[in-house]
């Protein structure tokens, strides 16, 4: 049996903050009080300055096993992971093959176990192989216990076929999780349609390409009740539209990416395909509406959208690079350096990283509890003071396709 004492932190957790010392035997929280003394065989953990809190659970990670393992395997992308404070992550499901079936859902799962590093939740493709023309069987896939469904890096096009999925979902309890981009508005686009894109002479993505499926998304649960997750929220309309649709009392949620409430659009200046993301990089004026969002609860979530490439792809003319960067090992450092001139306190931004995208994902039975005696030990220890700078060699996810490399960040992870 394996037993560890946290000592000399300050857990937040669901119930609040409070200076407590945690005991934990064999993945379980066993006692919790204001002093405990170490016993034998303990393993003692000082956590003075720190905070100690439940793991983080990220709603949105590319694993890109199986299919791309060169830029990430599942192994790689757990122990990424867990040097970011997260206990639990749904991968993604393009993949090649694709998480359209339970015997692909079973290998990501497995992989996932054998690495042991976190808690990996498959998601499964709203449409066989994302292509959006038939609906894969919803059914079986939530009979093997997938929650969350998605064609994450393509939105489902066509409004009947959704309005369908949404209509089955709503029999299933499940969710489905939706890539707002209206695809005929997006071709060949490089780069946010704006004054900047004019300036560098790069094809732009406007906008209303995601308000538009953001619209129609809500409309829909409007129609069926079945609840909808928002992916990556990027405007300043979409934000409006989620915060309008909570108003009404519609089951949507929302999620933001930490570099969407960090970088602009103007950071393509240099050309560099580090910051080419889909949905790209937008202007300062949506960054702090997506914080504002953040901070009124309208976003109830941030979800890293770790996207790892393999050098050589990311080295491509930035009209061919493929969209994406890490997100893991920098998620609160970056999080807690954005978000505090909006008002969101280090516990506010444990809520968003934790039990809040934990409840969205069907995973708080395990991950975002409270921490106390009986509960699982699923659990993150960080300093949010902590001031530092990414060093790539030291990551640990299989790619290197950060922008975040001299930056400074704010809070970093210790233990999980």
């Amino acid at each position: 049996m394996s037993k560890l004492l946290i000592v000399g932190g300050d857990v937040i957790d669901p119930t609040g903050e409070r200076r407590a010392d945690v005991r934990v035997a064999d993945g379980v929280v066993v006692e919790v009080a204001e002093h405990l003394d170490v016993v034998d065989g303990e393993q003692m953990i000082d956590a003075t300055g720190c905070v100690v809190a439940p793991g983080f659970v990220d709603l949105h990670t590319h694993l890109r096993e199986p299919g791309k393992e060169e830029a990430e395997t599942i192994e790689t992308g757990s122990r990424a992971a867990a040097k970011g404070g997260f206990t639990c992550v749904v991968a993604m499901p393009n993949t090649d093959p694709t998480q359209d079936c339970v015997s692909v859902v079973e290998f990501v799962r497995g992989q996932g176990e054998r690495a042991g590093l976190c808690d990996v939740r498959p998601s499964g493709s709203i449409t066989v192989g994302r292509l959006g023309e038939r609906l894969t069987p919803f059914a079986e896939l939530a009979a093997a216990g997938v929650r969350i469904f998605t064609d994450d890096g393509s939105g489902v096009q066509d409004p009947l076929l959704k309005r369908r999925a949404l209509e089955y979902a709503a029999d299933l309890d499940i969710v489905l999780a939706q890539h707002c981009e209206v695809a005929r508005l997006t071709e060949g686009a490089v780069m946010h349609e704006g004054r900047c894109c004019s300036k560098f002479g790069l094809p732009g993505w406007p906008s209303i390409a995601e308000e538009l499926m953001v619209h129609r998304d809500i409309e829909l649960v409007r129609i069926t009740g079945a609840p909808v997750h928002i992916l990556h929220l990027s405007t300043a309309g979409s934000v409006d539209l989620v915060r309008r649709a909570k108003a009404d009392g519609l089951p949507v949620t929302a999620e933001a990416t930490p570099h969407h409430i960090s970088l602009t659009d103007e950071l393509l200046a240099g050309y560099s395909t580090l910051y080419k993301v889909n949905p790209p990089l937008r202007t300062m004026a949506d960054v702090e509406a997506v914080r504002a969002g953040l901070a009124d609860g309208t976003i109830d979530a941030i979800a890293t959208d770790h996207a790892p490439h393999a050098p050589e792809t990311k080295e491509r003319p930035l009209d061919q690079a493929p969209p994406g960067m890490l997100g893991l090992e920098t998620a609160l450092g970056v999080s807690l350096a954005s978000l505090r001139d909006v008002g969101m306190g280090v516990a506010d931004v444990v809520a968003a990283l934790s039990w809040q995208p934990a409840t969205i994902a069907g995973v708080d039975d395990a991950h975002g509890r409270p921490i106390a005696a009986g509960e699982p030990a699923n659990l993150t220890v960080f300093d949010p003071d902590e001031e530092w700078e990414v060093v790539p060699a030291q990551l640990a996810s299989k790619s290197r396709n950060t922008p975040y490399v001299g930056v400074p960040l704010r809070g970093r992870v210790r233990h999980t």
